[in-house]
């Protein structure tokens, strides 16, 4: 019997002052979810370094000591980096590794001890197309969110039995501030669209469309999945314009 109702639940997200987190936030409280989160740098919302394995499991021992349990957890943590692999330093690809593959096992591993208490939950983490696609520039990136989707399958499995179902969504560009260094240069904004077949980049609204879903009862026989949301770049080559 499936216990995730749609309404009233505890979702916990991190990263909830970023892009996509801000607005996933506010699709799930409109939903009558209670929501909570942290940030790294503690502005608008608890500061949590997600790259600290004891501030995350304190992060969560506190949640369910104020909320009484925690339902799903959503990790929208992670950064952008664009640079081959020649001009990479040692400590770049360390930062990289850190704060993106790192911070995801971290918070698997302090979330599933409230999750499997109850045997029923959800957990979300997001990828990127550069780990389905080679794409210059971007080997660090795609290293560390290559492990992140490995991560996903291989937890799925291990805590399926417990109700608890485990995915991520892999986009490409999507219109953040975290994007910004891109975004706001016309030219390389340009460059960016036409890289995609749809000839857009996303945005963070409609990257939480689906993160809802995938939180949602709608979504409840799908785990191990990645879900990849970018306009058709890492599948498709389209007929070129006469």
């Amino acid at each position: 019997m499936n216990k995730y109702s749609e309404q009233g639940k505890v979702i916990v997200i991190g990263g909830i002052t970023g892009g996509i987190g801000k607005a996933l936030a506010e699709k799930l409280r409109d939903s009558g979810h209670k929501v909570t989160g942290f940030s790294q740098s503690g502005e608008g919302a608890e500061a949590c370094d997600a790259t600290c394995p004891q501030a995350l499991e304190s992060y969560f021992k506190a949640c369910v000591e104020t909320h009484g349990r925690i339902d799903a957890y959503v990790h929208a943590v992670g950064s952008i980096y664009l640079k081959p692999a020649h001009l990479t330093p040692a400590s770049d690809w360390d930062q990289v590794i850190m704060h993106n593959l790192n911070s995801a096992f971290y918070a698997l591993r302090a979330a599933l001890p409230n999750l499997m208490r109850q045997d029923d939950g959800r957990i979300l983490f997001f990828s990127s197309v550069a780990a389905q696609a080679g794409i210059a520039n971007h080997e660090a990136i795609a290293a560390a969110k290559g492990g992140i989707e490995s991560m996903v399958r291989s937890a799925a499995a291990s805590y399926a039995s417990k109700g608890i179902r485990i995915n991520a969504i892999a986009p490409s560009l999507t219109d953040t501030p975290l994007s910004q260094g891109i975004t706001a240069s016309p030219q390389a904004l340009a460059y960016t669209k036409k890289m995609h077949p749809l000839g857009a980049i996303n945005t963070a609204e409609e990257v939480s469309s689906l993160a809802q879903w995938l939180l949602s009862d709608a979504a409840v026989q799908v785990t191990g999945q990645i879900f990849v949301m970018d306009g058709g770049l890492s599948t498709i080559v389209p007929k070129p314009k006469v």
